[in-house]
Parts: structure tokens; C-alpha cells; sequence
């Protein structure tokens, strides 16, 4: 075993040590010393230990014997008494080395003394000569310089224990929460049946979940049912956010492209089909784990080790499923998110801009800190925010999601009053949250046998025309959840084989409160004669038949369903509200069926399936009497008039 402060100082600064030119003269008390030293470096802590106060009793004033002691107290990891043995050396001889400040400084900071730290770095960069130990010095300095600044000006924080229905006298850990925070999964370390060879307990990981009751609390948690849980590990995990697909990580597999490996199971009804490894090109020979799901289950953020693009230690990485469900290769989040330290244990708010992270590379309060950062339009992150302290603290604080609300969020610690690791959550101050969120669900049922379809859910958020939401219902229920940030407008097309498609706009651009979600349940009509559906997303300009570019979302649905039904025929309507002539309104509709007309040739369809026909004011679906009636009067439909 080497002896640790002794081996550094030598390196750079010399100290003949081992020529025999200790800070004593006394010969017993040296040869005492350095018995203590031997038993050391054949890792007898405790034998060495009793000798040094033998040492010190012939001279208290020997400074090598307290570099010893703290050197052991280091290894036993009780560093409060390592402290006190290097200010016992500084007491002793202020300036017998420098280094003794560098190394002084780190230790405090590591255990939350940071203005001890800025004392003692400071005095290393008063009195250090070693380049690359100031260039150490100064980057500790501001490391405890912004914690003391931290918890002299503490974030808002009061931290609600969960209740014993979910943690656990184990470790309890890594928490995940449905948009509707209906379900709650999170990770428990476990005895298991099986003991080592020396009799002790082996543990292992297990998902469980906890459900609201009718009464809005959590009710007893039970383990994940099978086939997610097996008798291996099952590790860190990410329910999407409407609760359609479930990632985790599972180690040490034969089937396993590396150490650990991220898995995936999808919802079927109240159960879940047999999980798959997620394969390449996201799971490497790399180590690869703490996975961030979505909402919808389509992006993949996950922490990965040892890449050929890695920034240092960890990283976080992202991946898009693609149309066929293979992945795109996963690309580092780069220096905007990823240091030369450890980055891991992602989470992206539904918000689908505000990612949750933890760092030991970016300046923080010590070990792993909690930070967050926010997507910029050029799809870009700013660069990231300590989340502040209490909630951060010296020791390692992660594992942080933050509900659909953006009002609250959970994570795991293992601080005062806990049991072991325990689920915490806690009420989050204004300025680390996310954009709030609320969601819409439903059910998608044929309209005439009223049965649940399997069919797929899209919305999109009009402005600039990004997808914000794209799954298929959960079978058999052919439920859906859909998160949408507010303050935005949406289309929403749903979409099924053999049906026609179903179209839906609204707005929360105004007073829309989260917690008041959408209830929609959709019917879908088969294709047969007659049926009609009302394009809700086609815009045109006040009076006039141009069509706004938002109405391009609408028109390609349009053909979509046209290229994939290629005997249909369909007749274009225009219709309006009540305001002006008959004659103007006929016109006018007339003329805006005819630009989709046009559309739609202009881009493959033949215009013998196609007719269209303007309708003015004639059959209105609601009141002229209200603007609301009118907006509703004012739209375009498509009619099947042929199969």
C-alpha cells in the first residue's frame, strides 16, 4: 500500500523523506515513526495508529508522524480526523509545505467546509510555486468560493418524505412518474435469496411502482410483474410520460453488448410485453445506463462511459427512434452539457425543452450535483444551473424528475431522517422549473361498432410545425396520453388503417390551467360513401382563399390518406359563416375548396378523384350568433364520394 500524502508531496516537492531528514531529532521517536510508517504500507491501520502517540511522546512537535495519521484517516475515510491532522501540521510549521494548503482546501470542500477551503486555497495560491497545482488551486477556490456563496443564499427547499407504502427499510432510488402522476416506478436494492460464499446476503435491484388511490394517495407499492423483473439486476428506469413504454438497465446479461445495457418493455393492456435489449447503435461494449425517456417514448437521453467522443468521464448522449423503431447513433450532448468529469442520470421534462442532470464536472457543492439546463431555439442548451443548495450538498445528490406540472419535483437521498436511500419530493422553486405542461387523453373507437383501435396519435405544435407528440394507442384500451406545453397552438391527427383520419385544433395560448387536462375520445369512421370529415387545421387569410402555411400540416395528412386509399374519391366543401351576401360566400367557399383542388394535384393526385364544390352559409354546424359558432361555421371538409 503506498502512503498517499507522502507519495504527492514527494513527486513535487521533494521532501526527503526517505534520507532520513525528519522535523525531529530524536532517534527513538523516529524509529518508532517509522515502524508505524511499515505497518502502513502493509495495510496494519490500526497497529500504526497505536504507535503514533508513542512517536509524538518523545517529541510533539514531530510533524511527519500527523502526515502519517493523516494519511490513515484518509484510507478509513473519516475525514473530519483528517482534517484535524493537517492543521495540526500547519499549527505546528505553517510553511513546512504548501501543499499541505492544496490538499487541506480540497478536503474541506469535500465535506461542505467551504469557507475553511477558500482560507487554506487561498494560502496555497499565496505560497504555491508548482504551475499545474495552482492552476488545481485556483479551480478548487472557485469550486468553494460559489458553495459558500450557495449556502449563505439557499434555494427554497423543504423536502417531504414519501410515505412507508413506498420506501422501503433498502434502498429506494432512481424515481419516475407518468404525466398523469397516476403511477410512480422507481428502483429497490433488495436481498435476495441467493449469499456469497462467505454467507453473506446478496442484493439486488427490482422496479416496483405505486398507484394513486380514489383518495389521491400512493397506495402499497408492489415489484414491476414479470417479465420486466426478473432474478438479475434491474437498474435505474424511465416510465415515458404516458406511460407507454418503460427503459431501464440490466447488467451483466449474456444477450448484453457491454458491462450494463439499456433494455425496454411496452405496455399491452395492464401488462408488459417481454423486454428487449435496445441494441445498437445506442447499447455499445461501452457502459451504457441511467436511460431518460420522452414523453412519447421517441428521444432517448442516456449516460454512456468510455465513447470515442467522450468529453471525460460520463456523458450523456441523446437518440431518435425512427419511423422503422430502429435508432439513430446517439449524439454526445457536447460541451454545452458534458465536462471532463462524470455526467449521468438525465431527465427531459415533457416539457421537451428542460433537461435535468447531474454533474461532478461543473462547479457545485461537492460529489454529484443536480443541474439543469434549457434547450435555446437553435436546438442548443444553455449552459447549465446548479439547482442550489439544500438541495444540493456535498455528498451526492441525484436521480431529480420533476412532474408534468413543473411544481414539483422527487428525487433520492440518503440525509438525515431516511432509513437508507429514500424517495423524497418536494414543492420546486419558480426559477428551476420547467414550462408547464398539461396533457390530453383519451380513447380511439370505431364510430360505428364503438370498439378501442389500435391507431396512431399525432400532434404538433403549428408555429413551427414540430411534432410534439407521435404513438400509437395502448392496446386494448386504445388509450392515449399526450403531453403539451402550454401557451402554444395545436393540429392533431389521428390515423388508423381502413378509417378516415380525424382532425382536431386547439389553443392554450390564453388562460388554459395545468391542472385542468383534455378528455378527448376520438371516433374514427370507415371509409365507406358519405362519410365526412372536417379539416380543422386547414387556415386560410380573413376573406380570402390563400392558404396560410400552417394549413401545409393538414394538406399532407390529406394525401397521405389518398396515396394509402388509392380507389378513393373524395369531393372538396368549402363553407363560411353568415357575414355578407350569398353570392360573396359562394364565391368564397368556392374558391377555397378549389385551392386544395389545386393542392392536391399540383402534388400526384389524379383529378378524376377529386371534385369540388362551394357551399357558402348553407348547412352550419353551430350558431352564426356567437364568433365561436361562426369560427366553427367557417371550414373545409372532405367527403368520400367513392370507393
Amino acid at each position: 500500500m503506498k502512503v498517499f500524502l507522502f507519495l504527492v508531496i514527494m513527486v513535487y516537492v521533494a521532501i526527503p523523506v526517505f534520507s532520513q531528514q525528519y522535523s525531529t531529532r530524536d532517534k527513538k521517536a523516529i524509529k518508532i515513526f517509522e515502524q508505524a510508517e511499515h505497518y502502513y504500507e502493509y495495510g496494519h491501520l490500526q497497529e500504526a495508529i497505536l504507535l503514533i502517540p508513542k512517536a509524538l511522546e518523545r517529541d510533539a512537535h514531530f510533524i511527519e508522524p500527523y502526515l502519517l495519521l493523516s494519511d490513515i484517516y484518509h484510507e478509513q475515510g473519516k475525514t473530519s480526523e483528517e482534517i484535524n491532522a493537517l492543521k495540526k501540521v500547519l499549527a505546528l510549521d505553517s510553511l513546512y509545505n504548501e501543499k499541505i494548503y492544496l490538499l487541506l482546501g480540497k478536503t474541506e470542500y469535500k465535506i461542505g467546509a467551504y469557507n475553511d477551503a477558500v482560507t487554506h486555497l487561498s494560502a496555497y495560491l499565496r505560497h504555491g510555486s508548482v504551475h499545474q497545482d495552482i492552476l488545481e488551486a485556483k479551480k478548487w477556490l472557485d469550486k468553494s468560493k460559489f458553495a459558500a456563496y450557495a449556502v449563505e443564499h439557499p434555494v427554497p427547499f423543504k423536502p417531504i418524505l414519501l410515505s412507508t407504502t413506498i420506501n422501503s427499510p433498502y434502498k429506494d432510488y432512481w424515481p419516475s412518474l407518468t404525466a398523469d402522476e397516476q403511477e410512480l416506478y422507481y428502483t429497490v436494492q433488495m436481498p435476495s435469496k441467493q449469499v456469497t460464499p462467505m454467507g453473506t446476503t446478496v442484493y439486488q435491484e427490482d422496479i416496483f411502482v405505486s398507484k394513486k388511490g380514489t383518495d389521491n394517495t400512493w397506495q402499497p407499492s408492489h415489484k414491476v410483474e414479470s417479465p420486466v423483473n426478473t432474478d438479475d439486476n434491474e437498474g435505474s428506469s424511465s416510465i415515458s410520460a404516458n406511460g407507454q413504454f418503460l427503459f431501464y438497465v440490466a447488467c451483466n446479461r449474456k444477450e448484453d453488448y457491454g458491462a450494463c445495457d439499456i433494455y425496454y418493455a411496452e405496455r399491452i393492456g395492464n401488462s408488459w410485453s417481454v423486454p428487449k435489449n435496445i441494441g445498437p447503435p445506442i447499447n455499445t461494449s461501452y457502459w451504457e445506463s441511467t436511460p431518460a425517456s420522452s414523453a412519447d417514448g421517441r428521444i432517448l437521453f442516456f449516460s454512456s462511459g468510455g465513447r470515442p467522443d467522450s468529453k471525460g468521464g460520463k456523458d450523456i448522449y441523446v437518440s431518435y427512434k425512427k419511423e422503422d423503431g430502429t435508432w439513430t447513433e446517439p449524439q454526445n450532448l457536447g460541451d454545452s452539457i458534458n465536462t471532463e468529469g462524470n455526467e449521468y442520470a438525465p431527465f427531459l421534462h415533457p416539457d421537451g425543452r428542460t433537461l435535468y442532470f447531474s454533474s461532478d464536472g461543473w462547479t457545485g457543492m461537492g460529489g454529484q450535483d443536480i443541474f439543469y439546463a434549457r434547450m435555446k431555439e437553435d436546438s442548443t442548451w444553455s449552459t447549465p444551473v446548479n439547482i442550489g443548495y439544500p438541495i444540493n450538498t456535498p455528498y451526492d445528490d441525484f436521480g431529480l424528475i420533476v412532474n408534468a406540472k413543473g411544481n414539483y419535483a422527487f428525487f433520492a437521498s440518503n440525509r438525515e431522517g431516511t432509513q437508507d436511500w429514500d424517495l423524497f419530493t418536494f414543492e420546486l422553486y419558480p426559477e428551476a422549473r420547467p414550462n408547464p405542461v398539461t396533457y390530453v387523453k383519451g380513447i380511439v373507437y370505431d364510430a360505428k361498432t364503438h370498439l378501442p383501435l389500435s391507431a396512431m396519435v399525432e400532434i404538433i405544435e403549428l408555429d413551427n410545425k414540430t411534432d410534439i407528440y407521435k404513438a400509437t394507442t395502448i392496446m386494448p384500451q386504445g388509450t392515449y396520453l399526450a403531453c403539451i406545453p402550454l401557451k402554444h397552438n395545436y393540429a392533431m391527427n389521428v390515423n388508423a388503417p381502413g378509417y378516415l383520419f380525424y382532425s382536431e385544433n386547439f389553443s392554450l395560448e390564453k388562460s388554459y390551467q395545468v391542472g385542468n387536462p383534455y378528455e378527448l375520445n376520438i371516433p374514427l369512421q370507415p371509409i365507406m360513401s358519405g362519410s365526412i370529415v372536417v379539416l380543422k387545421n386547414i387556415f386560410y387569410e380573413t376573406d380570402k382563399f390563400d392558404l396560410k402555411p400552417e394549413s401545409e400540416i393538414e394538406l399532407k395528412k390529406l394525401l397521405q390518406f389518398l396515396n394509402q386509399n388509392a380507389t378513393v374519391k373524395i369531393e372538396i366543401s368549402g363553407y363560411t359563416d353568415n357575414e355578407g351576401s350569398a353570392e360573396h360566400n359562394i364565391t368564397l367557399s368556392t374558391n377555397r375548396a378549389k385551392t386544395v383542388y389545386h393542392y392536391l394535384i399540383q402534388h400526384g393526385i389524379s383529378s378524376e378523384r377529386l371534385k369540388y364544390t362551394g357551399y357558402g352559409f348553407t348547412n352550419p354546424i353551430a350558431s352564426n350568433n356567437t364568433e365561436e359558432g361562426k369560427a366553427l361555421n367557417r371550414r373545409t371538409e372532405f367527403k368520400i364520394i367513392g370507393k
